[in-house]
Order: C-alpha cells, then sequence, then structure tokens
C-alpha cells in the first residue's frame, strides 16, 4: 500500500506541469548534443589558433609529433572534458543536497563541503608532499565530509532547529574559518604557490592522469545519484510525508549524502573552488523541468556541463590572451543569484 502511494505522489508531481516534463526529455535528449558541440567549441577557441579539421584529427588521430595535435590532444581536450565533469558533478551535487535539506541555499561551495576539501588537500601539499594524485584525492573526500559535517553540527546545536538564513551563515562561517586555515598553512608551510590554482578554480593544466581517477568517480556518483531521485522527490516532500509513505529517510540521506562528497570530492581535487555552480544550476533546472528529481538529476548534469563549459571559454575570452579565473566568472553571476535567494527565503538579507 506504502508503496502505491508513493507512485500516486511521484505521479501527481510527474503530471504537475506536462510542458515541463516535455521540455526535461528535450533536454535529455538534445542536452548531450549541446554539450558534445560546446566541447568541440571550448577546444577550437584558445591563444592558437586551429582549423575545426584540426579538432577532429588531434582528438581521433592524434600524431604525438603534430604540434597542433599536441595543443588539441594534450591540453585542450582534457580541459573541455574536466569542465563537463565538473560542472556536471557540482549541479548534482547541489541538487540532491537542496532535495535532501529541502533548502534553496545548500550547495557544495555555501555549506562547507568545498572549503573542507580544499583545507585537507592543504594538509596534504604541506606535510605529505610526495602523494600520488590518487592519495590527494582521498584527502578531498575526507575534507569534504569534514566540511559538512561541522557545518550541519552548527546548526543542529543551535536553537529553533534548522533555518535556510542559520545554514547559510554557519556555512559561511565554516569556509570563511577553513578557507584562512588552508592560507595560513600553505603560507607557514611554503605551499601557497601550489595551492593558488586551487583558491582560483579552474580547469587548466588539467592532464588526462588527473581525469582518469576523477571521471570514473563522478560518473558513479551521477548514476547512484539518479537510481535515488524517486527517493529524494518524496523526501523533498518533507520528513513527515516521506515517513507516511514508508520511506527509509535516514538510509536515503546517508547514502545521498555519500554521493555528495564523492562528486564534490573528485570535483574539487581536479578543478578547485569553483563555487555556485551547485547553487544556481539546480535552481534553473527546477525552474525548466518541474520538481521531480528524476528529472532535475540528470538534466542538471546536463546544464551544469554546458554552463562550466560556457564560464571556462567566456574565461578566456574576457582578457585575451591571458585567461580570467573560472572561479570568478562563476562568482559573478552566482553571488548576486545567492544574495536573492537568502533575501527571497530569509527575510534577513
Amino acid at each position: 500500500m506504502k508503496k502505491a502511494e508513493t507512485s500516486e505522489v511521484i505521479q501527481s508531481i510527474h503530471n504537475e506541469k506536462p510542458y515541463k516534463r516535455k521540455l526535461a526529455y528535450l533536454i535529455l535528449i538534445f542536452g548531450w548534443m549541446a554539450v558534445i558541440l560546446a566541447i568541440v567549441s571550448s577546444i577550437y577557441i584558445g591563444a592558437s589558433h586551429v582549423h575545426y579539421a584540426a579538432v577532429w584529427r588531434g582528438v581521433f588521430f592524434y600524431d604525438p609529433t603534430n604540434s597542433a595535435d599536441v595543443i588539441i590532444h594534450d591540453l585542450r581536450l582534457p580541459r573541455a572534458l574536466a569542465a563537463v565533469f565538473v560542472g556536471a558533478g557540482l549541479a548534482v551535487s547541489g541538487s540532491i543536497m537542496q532535495g535532501m535539506t529541502r533548502n534553496p541555499l545548500a550547495s557544495p561551495s555555501i555549506l562547507g563541503v568545498t572549503s573542507g576539501a580544499l583545507f585537507f588537500m592543504a594538509i596534504a601539499f604541506a606535510f605529505f608532499p610526495h602523494l600520488t594524485y590518487s592519495q590527494t584525492l582521498l584527502f578531498s573526500f575526507v575534507g569534504a565530509g569534514m566540511g559538512a559535517a561541522l557545518v550541519f553540527s552548527i546548526v543542529a546545536a543551535s536553537r529553533g532547529g534548522n533555518t535556510t538564513v542559520k545554514l547559510a551563515l554557519a556555512g559561511a562561517a565554516i569556509t570563511s574559518l577553513l578557507s584562512a586555515l588552508s592560507t595560513a598553512i600553505g603560507l607557514r608551510f611554503n605551499v601557497s604557490k601550489d595551492m593558488s590554482y586551487w583558491y582560483a578554480g579552474g580547469v587548466s593544466g588539467i592532464q588526462f592522469q588527473q581525469l582518469k581517477y576523477a571521471i570514473p568517480i563522478i560518473i558513479i556518483g551521477i548514476l547512484i545519484g539518479i537510481m535515488l531521485s524517486r527517493s529524494i522527490t518524496v523526501l523533498s516532500l518533507g520528513e513527515e510525508v516521506a515517513t507516511g509513505l514508508g520511506q527509509k529517510t535516514k538510509v536515503v540521506r546517508f547514502v545521498g549524502i555519500i554521493v555528495v562528497l564523492l562528486l564534490t570530492g573528485a570535483a574539487v581535487s581536479i578543478a578547485g573552488m569553483i563555487g555556485f555552480i551547485g547553487l544556481v544550476i539546480p535552481h534553473i533546472t527546477r525552474f525548466l523541468v518541474g520538481s521531480d528529481y528524476r528529472f532535475i538529476i540528470p538534466c542538471s548534469a546536463i546544464i551544469g556541463a554546458l554552463a562550466l563549459l560556457g564560464a571556462d571559454m567566456l574565461s578566456r575570452m574576457v582578457n585575451a590572451p591571458f585567461e580570467t579565473p573560472v572561479g570568478a566568472v562563476t562568482a559573478i553571476i552566482g553571488v548576486p543569484f545567492f544574495l536573492y535567494l537568502a533575501r527571497k527565503e530569509g527575510g534577513a538579507l
């Protein structure tokens, strides 16, 4: 009976606005075509001019003796792929966090997950300089978990329970603290130069060696998120409703948190602190496809990939031939959006 009731609730959400369901299918069908076209455009754009024919040759018929092929295959292709998977991972991570907490301000960058990952990476650079990339990736996962745990512990210990503004303020406090500690470690142990790339946030200089570890983790995280999407839809209706429908809310939250840590940890380990993708993209996706997380999560992955690819291309064109950090480009859009949401939801700003 509970399962039948759950299906009815999901179906009612699914049929809420039929045109949004059609738009979701269009995004799922044609979105990946747009991603492929954006990847080609990203490879094409750069300080060194290359023809589209050279892009095809460099990707599929790589010749290490050809300078154009080396630029395309070893520099621009890994960069484009990193933007796709980091954007998708952060967007899905934000979608899951917002669905589970029912908090419109929830995102990896706002709730201390990203800064926690960076803090532990600073520790790795300072105290364990000879770690392999896979070991550094493990530090990133642990730090992401610690950052989130600190934020939610502060909110849980406060009076009045969990509110939108309290979560945002606790996240801002922990993010500031961990960022300051990361900077202090960098200065004290002379690893600031090594950490500067992760502070700024970006996908330039990424190599296939890094992607071969991070991409499978992000793919697994997104797939688990999609499998969990039905339960997140029910959970987004409220704890009492989800429990009344027989859902094991603690199990759903536990698995969801693990997915968020996997996605954010992998993304931070290759691209550093890229903020607001996990905050803005889920809202845009919900506006387009409705409240059913069976569509929100996969569509967020597509839109997030396109958004970060676009931001990376824009970062190369704003001050060419010099590059603007991608984190700065995403912040220009994300900060006003965050302030708008905080004012709308909390009425305190």
